[in-house]
């Protein structure tokens, strides 16, 4: 913790579930313009996060004597005040917890997200002193959106108004107002200022600017005595601070330790449930993505399913088949899904529905989702889709020259990277084991015409992917669109060997299988392009134009290694099953650096695989989640 370069790359986020989250590094020093004690959704505004409250920086007070225990960067690579000298122990097995020690005092800091509210706890506690102590408390406030920075200016607000035990203020109009409150009397002392320069250095990695100036409206001073817990609560709202300590502890019992690999992953993700009045989301990741209809979907099965989690699998869909229905029948939606139009998003629906089939119950899919799924078969095959048709050979075509139609979607200059387009491979896997489960679905429910007629498109579809994608080298060109063919070696070839429903025979699977091993699997998930292909680029740094170019030419992304250990356990059944254990100990290390008990958006494809891009991301956690499933469904049936 006192060594910067090791504490500094790890990162701690806290969310409440209604997208609203505190995410900082683990000795407090914000790394990003994301990072903040306090960052809201603020919906007057706009569909951005806005930070409200920045940090806070405590200052122990014995004797006259100041310690002051914030830090923060500056110009320069200068580190002020350098509190983290202070810092013992830190701990987040629960929730984050840092001991500080300054001589004989010893102050516990433990910080803790309210569920569903808008209002970060922090509670201190003094372990130890030997004489009477002062705690000094200066908040840093920034009332900005997450995408910019806020800097020294004559507008801001800086009155404010006392409420019980702290104060209420507003920098700027539109945004609510911040209730910072104790469980503790104090005094408030008005001192306003604004600490220049404050430097991100995450924003200089990613070729952003990376200073701002932050408003101090004053501090908060109390005595506090040995054994004694104080708590802070930062909201939008006043609360009750007679019973902030009884709400800290309220709130803290109901987070599950994070004791071992699979319980991190499971906390990963409740994080990213956003639930907005009676509807149900998921965000795609932290700390800028928002609820993107592909990820959603990809995501399902792993973050609920795989947890037994039934309930949130269906309330999360109850919002999503809204969403669909909106979009089939070209009606505006208030919904806060995005990218519903993508070519591939209702094949994904379907998938997920029939995790849901072999992990739940086949009766209650059928009995919930059979209609959407017929709904959504009649749809592309009807070509009411404005951009998926289904052709002669009966495969599904997308034009992708002029825009990213596919989870490979880095533009530059708004033109795709990977310029992806015509008949798709992972597509038109997706289509064909869709129709294969509906016809396998309306069978069972009797109705034969509908079967009949979704097993006539798969008969010809099935024999025509073959023909179509599989090149004499035993794998799986990437797309097809009339005379041109891209022969690159990419993962999206693995959805056709990993899917209950595929038109490979056992041989052409293994085939791309153990292509697959060969080139494309790293410890940290798949390469998005083999080494050996054209343009193989494994390094996700620099600024955005380098970035974007690098972010599907080789970098590794473990949420495809769940579709890869479905493939493989099909291929080489229990023989399989130590090779794939052994994959899931790279991806039980990540919960100790990066953000911590979580995985992050994208590793480099190169040694040593480093962590990029989003700190929490919900396709990778929900990927190792469903991978864990199935090992041990394999192992226990």
């Amino acid at each position: 913790m006192t060594n910067l370069e090791e504490s500094l790359p790890r990162e701690i986020l806290r969310t409440n579930r209604s997208g609203a989250y505190h995410c900082s590094t683990v000795v407090d020093c914000n790394t990003r313009k994301y990072h903040g004690l306090l960052v809201i959704p603020v919906p007057e505004l706009d569909d951005e996060n806005h930070v409200l409250l920045s940090s806070m920086d405590e200052t122990v007070i014995q004797h006259g004597a100041e310690f002051n225990l914030g830090l923060h960067k500056y110009h320069g690579d200068n580190f002020s005040p350098r509190g983290h000298k202070y810092i013992r122990e830190y701990e987040c097995e629960k929730v984050p917890t840092t001991w500080y020690r300054v001589g004989g005092v010893v102050l516990k800091k433990e910080k803790v997200f309210v569920h569903h509210e808008n209002r970060i706890l922090i509670r201190y506690t003094l372990v130890d002193a030997h004489s009477e102590t002062t705690l000094r408390l200066k908040p840093y406030l920034a009332f900005r959106s997450v995408r910019e920075y806020t800097h020294e200016n004559s507008q801001a607000n800086k009155g404010y108004g006392l409420v019980d035990n702290g104060i209420k203020t507003c920098m700027y109009p539109g945004y609510p107002e911040l209730f910072m409150q104790f469980s503790k009397e104090n005094e408030f002392h008005f001192v306003p200022d604004w600490y220049r320069g404050i430097e991100y250095p995450k924003e200089q990695e990613r070729g952003y600017d990376s200073n701002e100036d932050l408003y101090v409206p004053g501090y908060f001073e109390f005595k506090i005595k040995k054994g004694e817990s104080v708590t802070f609560s930062g909201g939008i709202s006043s609360t009750d601070v007679s019973v902030l300590n009884e709400l800290f502890v309220s709130e803290a019992e109901q987070r599950t330790p994070r004791k071992d690999f699979k319980n991190c992953l499971i906390n990963a993700a409740h994080q990213f449930l956003n639930k907005q009045g009676n509807e149900y989301y998921i965000l795609a990741g932290y700390p800028w993505f928002k609820c993107r209809a592909r990820d959603l979907f990809v995501s399902l099965p792993g973050l609920t399913l795989s947890v037994g989690e039934v309930e949130k699998f269906e309330k999360i869909m109850e919002t999503a088949v809204k969403a669909i229905y909106s979009f089939m029948n070209d009606e505006v939606s208030n919904l806060k899904i995005y990218e519903m139009e993508h070519p591939d998003i209702l094949l994904w629906t379907i998938w997920a529905v029939q995790q849901y089939s072999k992990m739940v119950s086949r009766d209650a899919a059928k009995e919930k989702y059979s209609a959407l799924v017929v709904d959504i078969m009649n749809f592309i095959i009807d070509g009411k889709h404005p951009n998926l048709k289904v052709k002669e050979n009966c495969l599904v075509y997308s034009d992708g020259r002029d825009k990213a139609i596919s989870w490979m979607n880095s533009t530059v200059n708004g033109r795709p990277v990977v310029a992806r387009t015509g008949y798709l491979v992972e597509f038109n896997s997706l289509w064909y084991n869709a129709l294969c489960f509906a016809a396998d679905m309306t069978a069972e429910m009797g109705h034969t015409d509908l079967s009949d007629k979704f097993k006539s498109v798969a008969e010809i579809a099935g024999k025509s992917f073959v023909d179509t994608f599989l090149n004499e080298y035993g794998y799986l060109l990437d797309f097809v669109d009339s005379n041109m063919m891209d022969w690159s070696v990419r993962p999206n070839m693995i959805f056709s060997a990993a899917f209950d429903y595929s038109p490979l025979d056992s041989k052409q699977k293994k085939g791309i299988v153990d292509i697959v091993t060969k080139e494309l699997l790293t410890p940290k998930g798949l390469r998005s392009l083999s080494p050996k292909s054209g343009g193989y680029n494994p390094n996700y740094v620099g600024p955005q134009i380098q970035r974007d170019y690098a972010y599907h030419q080789g970098t590794a992304w473990p949420w495809l290694e769940g579709f890869y250990m479905e493939a493989y356990l099909r291929i080489y059944k229990r023989s399989a099953v130590s090779f794939l254990w052994r994959q899931m100990v790279s991806y039980e290390d990540e919960m100790t650096i990066h953000c911590l008990g979580t995985i992050p958006e994208l590793f480099d494809g190169n040694p040593p695989f480093k962590g990029r891009g989003a700190v929490s991301f919900a396709m990778n956690v929900a990927g190792i989640m469903r991978g864990l499933y199935l090992l041990d469904k394999f192992e226990n049936q």
